[in-house]
This record gives C-alpha cells, sequence and structure tokens, in this order.
C-alpha cells in the first residue's frame, strides 16, 4: 500500500509541468499576435500619409495644366493680332510710298512755267495734303511698330512661361512617380514585417489564422454558439490584441488616420430568435461586443470600426460542419479610415 500511495503522489505532481507549458505557450502566441497587429497598423497609418502627398501633387499638377492652357490661349491670341497689326502696317507703307511718289512728281513740276504753273499750285496744295498724310501714316506706323514690339515681348514672357509650367509639371510628375515607389515599397516592407510576426505568433493553430491581410479568429473561441456575450475565456485572448494595438499605437504618427476593422461572420444556416432575427443581426452583435471590449482596454474609439457581413462572405461554401465552423469567425484588419 505504501507503494501504491508513492506512484499516485508521483502522478499528481507531473500534471502542474504540463499545465505550466501550455500556458507559456499561449501567453507567447498572444504576445506575437499583438506585434503582428500592431506592425499592420503602422502600415496603415503610413499609407494614409503617401495618399495625402499624392493628393497635393495631383492637385498641383491639375492647376498647372489649367496655368499651361491659358498661356497658349493667350499667346495665340497675341500672335492673331501681331499679324492682323503687321498686314495693317504693309498697307500704311505702301500708301505713304504711293504719296511719296506724288510729292516727287509734284516737285518735279515747280520747274515748268505758263500754263503749268495753276497745275503747281494745285499740285502743291496736293503735295501738303500728301505730307500730312505721310506724317499721319508715319506716326501710325511707329505706334505699330511699339505695338508689335509690345506683342513680341509679350509672347517672349508667354513662352518662358509654358516653358516654365512644363519644367515644373515634369518636376512634380517625377517626385509623384518617387512618392508612389516609395509607397509601395514601404507598404510591402511593412506588409511582410506584420504577416511574418503574426505567422510566429498564431504557429499551427487551427482556431486562429492569417486570411490574406486578415487575422481571423473562429467564433467559438470567443463566444457561444448563437450568442453575442464574450465568453471567460476570450478575455485573455483579446487583451493580447489589445496590448499589440496600444503599443504600436504610440509609434504610429497621430496624422495618420488609421483604424482597427472588426467585422463579424457567420455561417449559412438561418438563426430566428427573439434576439438576432437574421445572421447579420448576429455577425453585428458580436463585432460590437469585441469592438466595445478593445475600447474597455484602452483602445481610442475613434480608432475602432465594426462590421457585418453575416452569411455573405464565406471562406468554404461547403455544407459540412467544417466548413460551417470555418465560416463563422470574427475578422480584425488594421486600414485606412
Amino acid at each position: 500500500m505504501a507503494s501504491s500511495r508513492g506512484r499516485t503522489h508521483r502522478s499528481i505532481n507531473v500534471w502542474p509541468g504540463y499545465v505550466d507549458a501550455l500556458a507559456t505557450l499561449l501567453l507567447s502566441v498572444v504576445f506575437l499576435l499583438t506585434i503582428f497587429v500592431v506592425g499592420q497598423f503602422f502600415l496603415s497609418q503610413e499609407l494614409t500619409g503617401r495618399d495625402e502627398v499624392l493628393n497635393r501633387l495631383n492637385r498641383q499638377i491639375a492647376d498647372l495644366t489649367d496655368l499651361l492652357a491659358l498661356e497658349r490661349s493667350n499667346r495665340r491670341t497675341q500672335e492673331e493680332t501681331s499679324a492682323s497689326l503687321k498686314s495693317s502696317l504693309e498697307r500704311a507703307e505702301s500708301d505713304r510710298d504711293r504719296l511719296q511718289a506724288l510729292n516727287d512728281a509734284a516737285t518735279a513740276a515747280k520747274g515748268q512755267s505758263g500754263e503749268a504753273d495753276k497745275q503747281l499750285e494745285a499740285e502743291r496744295a496736293a503735295t501738303s495734303r500728301a505730307q500730312n498724310q505721310i506724317d499721319v501714316l508715319n506716326e501710325q506706323i511707329r505706334a505699330m511698330r511699339r505695338q508689335l514690339a509690345a506683342l513680341e515681348d509679350a509672347l517672349s514672357a508667354s513662352e518662358k512661361r509654358d516653358k516654365e509650367s512644363q519644367a515644373r509639371i515634369a518636376d512634380l510628375g517625377s517626385r509623384l512617380n518617387v512618392a508612389l515607389a516609395q509607397r509601395v515599397q514601404e507598404l510591402a516592407r511593412y506588409r511582410s514585417d506584420f504577416f511574418g510576426r503574426l505567422r510566429q505568433i498564431v504557429g499551427n493553430r487551427s482556431d486562429i489564422r492569417i486570411v490574406g491581410d486578415r487575422f481571423v479568429l473562429q467564433s467559438e473561441v470567443l463566444f457561444p454558439a448563437g450568442s453575442a456575450s464574450l465568453k471567460p475565456e476570450a478575455g485573455p485572448e483579446i487583451d493580447r490584441i489589445a496590448n499589440a494595438i496600444l503599443d504600436i499605437s504610440k509609434e504610429i504618427p497621430t496624422d495618420i488616420p488609421w483604424v482597427l476593422r472588426v467585422d463579424g461572420h457567420t455561417d449559412s444556416r438561418p438563426i430566428q430568435s427573439a434576439q438576432f432575427p437574421s445572421n447579420w443581426s448576429l455577425s453585428a452583435a458580436r463585432a460590437i461586443a469585441v469592438v466595445q471590449y478593445l475600447r474597455g482596454k484602452g483602445i481610442p474609439p475613434q480608432r475602432l470600426l465594426a462590421g457585418a457581413f453575416g452569411e455573405f462572405q464565406p471562406l468554404d461554401t461547403g455544407t459540412t460542419e467544417e466548413a460551417y465552423a470555418k465560416n463563422r469567425r470574427i475578422e480584425m484588419k488594421l486600414t485606412e479610415r
């Protein structure tokens, strides 16, 4: 009997060791999940800042394009005016030459005598009138030349502004391309780091997975069947995620409008009860329950978003119990507002 009591005592002492090992493994998984969620949070904030820079660059390019079109229109108008003035100048110079020829003919007629005196006086009067017209035309020609010079200066200034605008547009386009390239690079880097950490946290657990860019928890981990009340044992799981979000949020710039999106999903089997008339109602209530719990853990409410998809976004379209269990889930995703 003493030997039997000894064997019983040794069996009782072995189980606490197993329990401690399992608890340590669970804590490690939760810590890694928290780091992963925080990384995704930083990535969303950085992408939002990049979007604002790209929007500003696009607006500047649009303004410069409008200014360039206006300058080109003004230049065409000035060119048309210049052509008209040149044509008028040519006509005025032709009239001046004609009147000058008449004046020369009248001067030559001064040497004639006798009956030519009357004609000479008439020619002198005509010459005087012609000379006056010539003076007027010369003044008009000088004014036209000044206008032409002003138009040429305006055209030169317009061409210079046109070139400067094109240079600025090219520069902004180059800056925009650089910003886009940087955004793509940073997105790839943050996403790789975030999912790498999350995979380390999740390990080989079947009830917590990574699907695309989302962190997926099976509903059975958090809620009883057909209920939107969190299980007591769900607290530690969500606490690890909340702590990770809080740690990451300290490093995210305040001007990045990030949110943690919590989506509720159900399987395709209908539910009709006084509390939940549809799967949509159940998925919404579960998402809100998780959001409220996270808010209680210190995450600002403006950084939380609850969504409900009901049975309309299944991961598995099958009708087996395994497919139904896979579709009943809570998804969390760091994204931008």
